[in-house]
């Protein structure tokens, strides 16, 4: 679907070098917006920074680690100097690291915390004025979170995943009460399965293989799927706020 809504926006997408994120900047991109991609990994940003380029988007590389607070400020600092002001934020880095939570795997845990919750906080906080700025200049103002159908759907082993995902998901609620008095809408987007990396981050076999066995039972939701649901969210009219986006494969129940 094409949304010329979004043909005067400026956003930042986090997560931005593969997956959800990487098709969320295209489909922005696509529709007019100057997009700010952020994620760790240089060569894959450059890389589609070329190709939205290419195909007659604006689109900006930055470097970012949103798990460190002077390269979220640096990248924040960046974006304002290539672009100004920002009106559009779609917090999609994340990390999924299932394992019994017997095994005590601490730097699994620290990892999940401050990318999915913190390294969201900071993200939230580093373009906060600008958005409500935007919004108090009669603009619209979106901020997306990714979160998951684990937030509130338990799945053996996913434990501490699902608890970021939950908390991540409970943020958006909460600031809508902050926000919404102030014109910015806060959405969160619960994707069931969706064929992206995240998987093969999994050190666990048994976890790995069982999510593959899903993969084979299940036609999962792709990347652009996403995508899609996140460009129709924030191209709504002003006063209509999608607060919580639910979408699973047809056959995932």
């Amino acid at each position: 679907m094409s949304y010329p809504a979004l043909a005067a926006r400026t956003a930042v997408v986090t997560g931005a070098a593969s997956g959800m994120g990487a098709a969320t900047a295209r489909l922005l991109a696509a529709n007019g917006a100057k997009v700010a991609l952020l994620a760790r990994r240089t060569e894959r940003l450059d890389a589609l920074a070329a190709e939205i380029a290419a195909a007659g988007g604006r689109a900006l590389a930055v470097t970012a680690d949103i798990t460190d607070q002077a390269s979220v400020d640096a990248a924040a600092r960046a974006v304002r100097d290539a672009y100004g002001r920002v009106d559009l934020v779609v917090n999609n880095a994340g990390v999924m690291l299932p394992n019994p939570l017997t095994d005590g795997r601490l730097d699994e845990w620290t990892r999940m915390i401050d990318t999915n919750l913190t390294g969201a906080l900071r993200i939230i906080r580093a373009f906060t004025a600008d958005l409500t700025a935007a919004a108090a200049d009669g603009g619209t103002a979106d901020l997306v979170n990714v979160s998951s159908i684990a937030s509130h759907v338990s799945f053996p082993d996913y434990a501490v995943y699902g608890a970021t995902k939950a908390a991540l998901t409970q943020l958006s609620t909460a600031l809508r009460t902050e926000f919404g008095p102030r014109d910015v809408r806060i959405s969160a987007v619960e994707p069931g399965l969706t064929d992206t990396e995240l998987g093969g981050h999994i050190d666990n076999p048994a976890l790995r293989e069982q999510l593959g066995g899903m993969f084979t039972a299940i036609p999962a939701l792709t990347a652009e799927d996403v995508a899609d649901l996140v460009g129709y969210t924030v191209s709504r009219p002003r006063h209509v706020n999608l607060r919580q986006i639910v979408a699973l494969p047809t056959r995932q129940a």
